[in-house]
């Protein structure tokens, strides 16, 4: 079961204290598409579910009326993790097909994501699904100029979900948007109104479309803003070659480490026709995701880097370095 599409995906529901995680939560677990999921909440977080829990498994895991299971991290999640999966191997679980976790709201999401990529048996069922964030539009602005958490939350998501939308002015809600675009110009941004979302389950289930790709095409750079935190973009015109982007963007991600919170685009490879989706969070990097076809037609390597006092036209030379050298190797 080692393929990337045969791995059951892991799901990270971040966002800051009282940002509406569990209501979010709630709802996605009472939508028949995500039946077959698994979700690890820390104890109290539990309690926003109360009246979903139906039946009691063990001391910490409960089966839900939607028929997903719910469990509660009293330790560690690498721990919580394996139990929640040998349970599924010995028939006493269901076998789900997802796992949800809701981090506590002072969290780093990086770390979680790290997990899944160092523990060995982990890494060998779970891959990473997406990582959705909420934002109160109450107190989303002055949480985002306040706390480094809530910022670094927005920065690693791949779909930002504003919630109480309905209690702002479109004013209000526009001037944040601006500001999640200032942090993370590459997520999908929702509103949810009256506790509502539509479509909730394509948050966690829709694959990358050509919609979603042409957003992250369409950044165009701007300075750094809320402290440290700016993006940049980089871009190929002709193919590259794959084995030494592989290696620069490995060596990349270790010398920055925490300074690069994420990066998403599109790669042109040489010697393939079509796109390969890479998307990453610090030293964490996702298996490589083939498109079937360019958005708009238009070819080139587009990567958007989203990072801590980051000096692009350093990184810039270091990639065209890397691809001479790998251009030398062919050529050789």
């Amino acid at each position: 079961m080692s393929g990337t599409a045969q791995k059951v995906p892991v799901d990270l529901l971040t966002g800051f204290l009282g940002s509406g995680k569990t209501t979010l939560l709630r709802r996605l677990l009472a939508d028949p598409a995500l039946a077959d999921t698994a979700v690890l909440i820390n104890e109290f977080g539990a309690v926003g579910l109360d009246h979903l829990l139906v039946e009691t498994v063990d001391p910490d895991t409960f089966l839900l009326s939607s028929g997903c299971i719910c469990c509660s991290i009293r330790d560690d999640l690498a721990t919580a993790l394996r139990e929640l999966w040998d349970k599924r191997e010995r028939g006493l679980l269901p076998p789900f097909r997802r796992v949800v976790i809701e981090t506590t709201g002072l969290a780093d999401p990086t770390p979680v994501l790290a997990i899944l990529t160092t523990e060995p048996m982990l890494r060998w069922h779970l891959r990473i699904g997406r990582v959705v964030t909420t934002v109160d539009a109450l107190a989303g602005a002055a949480t985002l100029a306040a706390h480094d958490e809530s910022r670094r939350q927005v920065a690693v998501a791949d779909r930002l979900v504003v919630t109480k939308a309905d209690l702002v002015e479109p004013a209000t809600l526009a001037g944040l948007e601006m500001e999640l675009r200032g942090i993370n110009p590459s997520a999908d941004i929702l509103h949810a109104r009256h506790g509502e979302l539509a479509d909730a389950p394509a948050l966690l289930t829709s694959p990358n479309d050509a919609r979603e790709v042409r957003r992250w095409l369409a950044y165009e750079p701007a300075p750094a803003r809320h402290g440290a935190i700016g993006s940049f973009l980089l871009e190929a015109g002709q193919p590259i070659e794959w084995a030494a982007f592989g290696v620069w963007l490995s060596l990349l991600l270790h010398r920055h480490g925490s300074r690069i919170l994420r990066v998403k685009g599109l790669v042109h490879i040489q010697g393939r026709d079509l796109p390969v989706v890479i998307q990453g969070v610090q030293h964490v990097v996702h298996p490589p995701e083939h498109l079937p076809a360019w958005p708009e037609g238009e070819e080139g390597t587009r990567l958007v880097f989203i990072g801590i006092e980051l000096d692009p036209p350093a990184i810039r030379r270091s990639f065209s370095t890397f691809q001479r050298l790998g251009d030398r190797v062919l050529a050789g």
